[in-house]
């Protein structure tokens, strides 16, 4: 293997497994920001070590023994310096998270369940503001970038940098472990666990930046936080709703994409490349939501939606009425400006494009919306079917301008340029 395929191999493994690495050491340290130093150190040794002796059988038993290794290091080195201060007569740093280097052994091999939904749900915990708690996850589960996450908030980096760097000193302040809460404890942590969970998805479903139009595994790893949080609390409507709305959504991932990586929209989808056991695990999930009396909860609400688009056997087939008027419960129970704007594209499917332009009007000036292409677009496709054809164009254009993934601009590019 070349050094350079060796570093891409390294990379990717390192992509997969930080998440479970940081939750890991997080647990044992007690300190997120030393936990991703670690984690990083070894994603260091790994570059340094696998070119010359070949990647191990287990890439991720390697990297969590190498920080686990450098923790330790990093206990003696604190230790020693506390007993030279002390000899000194000086006053000696904090004691560290555990007293003993036997203790830190003890408490790496200590199962403890799944990490990385211990993680989720400290990093979820009451302590921290809902947009913390999100924040926070995403960056230490999903890897993201202050920038990506900005995007998926609508607000500035710098203001989602200062969110983290905040959270993390809240939870470092505040001694939690990082760990499942107790049972009475989980459901007030349920909404933004949530939250976080299908933020995940959608950043993996529709990538914000770059140049990958989806990204599997994050999808793949809300799927399956899902599946863990439905068996862990079995008698909770939303839980099966947002699993149900992301069985659903992954079900047409394949199709989302052309060989070459462009956007292929929903209504020139091939569905016979869906996949119909996620389709059917959807609308097992769904209607356990519903006979857990959840049908008018948000996920609920837009797995039905999801759940229209999988029984159409053609995008002609599209019960948009009824889709419409799932939106029009969504933005009641869930009132925000994303929302509607779906509702406008559902009303201008199901009523005509004029019916879509009017409420698409008055959104128009929402200051979140402002950088978002897809209200450009939204208001391109529905100009276009109503003849408007220049004015299209101009809608597409600027929505182009503003899509900072690659695949995105490049389909609402060519899209103005079909508006002759």
């Amino acid at each position: 293997m070349t050094e350079a395929a060796t570093r891409q191999a390294v990379e990717a493994v390192f992509r997969i497994e930080r998440p479970k690495l940081i939750a890991g050491l997080a647990r044992l340290l007690r300190d997120l920001d030393a936990a991703e130093e670690l984690a990083q150190d070894a994603f260091l040794a790994a570059l340094t070590d696998w070119p010359q002796g070949g990647m191990p059988d287990n890439p991720g038993a390697w990297l969590m023994t190498t920080a686990r290794r450098r923790a330790i290091d990093a206990l003696r080195r604190r230790k020693l310096q506390a007993e030279k201060l002390a000899e000194l007569g000086a006053e000696p740093e904090p004691a560290a998270p555990f007293a003993s280097i036997d203790d830190i052994e003890a408490a790496m091999d200590h199962p403890v369940g799944d990490e990385r939904l211990g993680l989720i749900f400290t990093a979820c915990h009451p302590v921290l503001s809902p947009d913390a708690r999100a924040a926070l996850t995403l960056r230490l589960l999903c890897g993201l970038a202050t920038a990506e996450i900005g995007r998926a908030f609508l607000v500035p980096e710098a203001t989602i940098a200062q969110r983290i760097v905040r959270a993390k000193r809240t939870l470092g302040e505040s001694g939690l472990a990082f760990a499942l809460p107790v049972a009475s404890e989980l459901p007030q942590r349920l909404g933004s666990v949530l939250e976080v969970v299908y933020l995940i998805f959608n950043e993996g479903y529709a990538a914000t930046a770059g140049d990958d139009l989806v990204r599997p595994a994050l999808c793949q790893e809300a799927q399956r936080l899902g599946r863990v949080l439905a068996r862990l609390m079995p008698d909770q409507p939303e839980v099966f709703g947002l699993l149900a709305l992301m069985e659903l959504q992954a079900s047409r991932l394949a199709a989302r994409a052309d060989a070459d990586g462009s956007l292929v929209p929903i209504s020139r989808q091939n569905r016979a490349r869906w996949d119909h056991l996620l389709i059917h695990r959807g609308l097992a999930a769904l209607a356990k939501a519903e006979a857990l009396g959840g049908e008018r909860g948000a996920y609920a609400l837009q797995a039905r939606i999801a759940a229209c688009h999988a029984s159409a056997r053609r995008f002609e087939d599209t019960d948009w009425p009824r889709i419409a008027r799932s939106y029009d419960t969504l933005a009641q129970v869930l009132p925000s400006p994303i929302v509607e704007l779906n509702r406008a594209v559902a009303h201008s499917l199901a009523y005509g494009p004029e019916a879509g332009l009017r409420l698409l009007d008055a959104i128009a000036e929402t200051p979140a919306l402002q950088a978002y292409a897809p209200l450009p677009a939204a208001r391109g496709d529905c100009l276009l079917r109503a003849g408007r054809v220049l004015e299209a164009r101009a809608q597409f254009e600027r929505a182009a301008s503003l899509a900072q993934n690659a695949r995105e601009r490049d389909f609402l590019s060519e899209r103005a340029r079909q508006c002759h």
